[in-house]
């Protein structure tokens, strides 16, 4: 879990830039503002969420991923 949580923060960037150079060089389209706002609407939906729950055992934070259906936690 702390590797994960470690590179958390950055994956959105990441996916950004990886999904960009798939978008430009791959499929060969030209950067404009359609594209790009694709790009980051995309990284967006793949990257994950954090949510930090409440409960009688403590905080725990909570990673959900689009394509993972298992909930990943973890004691703060």
């Amino acid at each position: 879990m702390k590797k994960i949580k470690a590179i958390t923060p950055f994956l959105f960037p990441i996916l950004i830039i990886v999904l960009g150079l798939i978008i430009y060089k791959v499929l060969g389209y030209e950067p404009s503002f359609y594209t790009i706002i694709i790009n980051i609407g995309l990284a967006y939906m793949i990257s994950p969420r954090i949510k930090k729950i409440k409960k009688q055992t403590g905080e725990e934070t909570q990673i959900t991923w689009l394509f993972f259906k298992k909930v990943i936690n973890n004691q703060v």
